[in-house]
């Protein structure tokens, strides 16, 4: 009787050609090389990487690639005929999407971990796809080697997702983390990420939030069945969390995260980034240095937690293997993966439509009446507040007060008004709170 690993090889090997060799690529590369005979096994066919595209031949590598497999016609490797899967690993927008629709128009499956591209034009991508009767799947494009976008499209697809929440940046949950655990100034804690190499020395895509909005449109757009891109989530980053912000969050036992939200908001989906204040007792609150975690919530399944490495170049290249061994397996059997499923096509809504809550610190005049007057001002916009805490200063004070849900329209107007008051000497912060704080 023939073994499993005979009969693999035994049919027609699979061509694979990887775009881009930088830390993922090159792991990719390294583990197809290494795991051939197990992945024939897992695929019913072995791969056979056809070519590498680079941008230079001689550029140092982490992993040694033989030279008879590199190349920089990049678009001459997607359209042989002998390439049956593509890795796209460059990231960006051009010349990736190019690179991918020429791809499937070859005929040829496309594994891409390409968040920023697929959350500016995904619907291109998917009616490529779906016109040549390949595959496109993307697991690694968010959080790393957590498996959390198959779960979302396949084993929760028989069931209703109310809502997805996470950490889905290393870079911020370790900077914010070093605040919360030493007490660090943001830029403290952003220059020691720099220096363990977790952030760029450009941090803007991390910190100020694009790169989870990114995320936060592919994660809304599946679990809610509708088309959401990077331009429909509202963001807002970290570079105004100050040390009073995440002392005044521990004071409430709570601990400040930067969170991509989507959530069925009606029977609209809401989806945002920005920084919120989560109580320490909430599973997201332990996710610790740059790691990634996120928490779905359904109607049947109940609360579930992803949790893993959401960056680096093994952790990603394991979920790009993953996609590379589903997408294989179809090719051999002549079958295809489900594309994409907007079939709901929700409408997304605005942030000040979206029902929120804020926690919000004031320093003000220490005499009677102000309590009052606060309390009349939340009122005046319909919101209304959950806590209130006040601490003397001499001639001045501090007042927290934690809001109930409210429109965040509603939320940012009380703001505004409380800036405009008489004893309102400073509106010292403002975030956003979710849980029980």
């Amino acid at each position: 009787m023939s073994s499993n690993k005979t009969t693999a090889h035994a049919v027609k090997p699979l061509g694979v050609a990887v775009l881009g060799c930088g830390v993922v690529g090159s792991q990719v590369v390294r583990l197809l090389l290494e795991g051939d005979a197990d992945l024939a096994a897992r695929v019913g066919a072995p791969l056979e990487i056809r070519g590498v595209a680079v941008r230079r031949l001689d550029a140092p590598r982490d992993v040694e690639v033989p030279a008879e497999l590199l190349t920089t016609d990049a678009h001459g490797l997607v359209a042989r005929d002998d390439v049956d899967l593509v890795v796209e690993v460059i990231g960006g927008i051009e010349p990736a999407r190019g690179l991918i629709l020429k791809a499937l128009e070859s005929g040829a499956s496309v594994v891409t971990a390409n968040k920023a591209l697929l959350a500016e034009d995904g619907p291109t991508l998917y009616e490529a796809a779906e016109k040549a009767g390949t595959d496109l799947y993307y697991e690694a494009a968010v959080a790393g080697a957590i498996p959390i976008l198959r779960p979302l499209r396949d084993s929760l697809v028989g069931d209703h997702v109310t809502k997805v929440m996470g950490i889905v940046n290393g870079t911020t949950n370790y900077i914010l983390d070093k605040m919360d655990t030493y007490g660090a100034g943001f830029e403290e804690a952003l220059a020691e990420a720099q220096e363990l190499g977790y952030a760029e020395a450009d941090p803007t895509a991390d910190v100020e939030g694009f790169d989870a909005a990114a995320k936060a449109a592919i994660l809304a757009s599946l679990a809610f069945h509708t088309r959401v891109t990077a331009s429909d989530v509202y963001r807002e980053g970290i570079t105004e969390v100050t040390a009073g912000d995440v002392a005044s969050a521990k004071a409430m036992g709570s601990v400040v995260k930067l969170l991509a939200i989507a959530e069925l908001d009606g029977d609209d989906v809401s989806a945002r980034v920005h920084p919120v204040m989560i109580p320490r007792t909430h599973a997201l609150a332990t996710v610790r240095g740059a790691y990634n975690a996120v928490f779905v919530e359904s109607a049947s399944a109940g609360d579930l937690m992803f949790y893993g490495q959401g960056a680096g170049g093994e952790p990603t290249a394991s979920a790009v293997l993953g996609d590379l061994v589903t997408i294989g397996r179809n090719k051999a059997l002549g079958a295809r993966g489900f594309g994409e499923s907007a079939y709901a096509a929700r409408a997304v809504r605005p942030m000040g439509e979206t029902v929120t809550r804020y926690h919000v610190s004031l320093d003000v005049a220490d005499k009677a009446g102000v309590l009052a007057a606060v309390a009349t001002a939340f009122s005046e916009h319909g919101v209304s507040i959950k806590a209130v805490r006040q601490e003397g200063r001499g001639e001045d004070a501090q007042l927290v007060v934690v809001s109930h849900e409210a429109p965040d329209a509603a939320l940012a107007a009380t703001v505004q008004h409380l800036r405009e008051m008489e004893y309102v000497r400073d509106v010292a912060s403002v975030m956003r709170v979710e849980g029980a704080v």
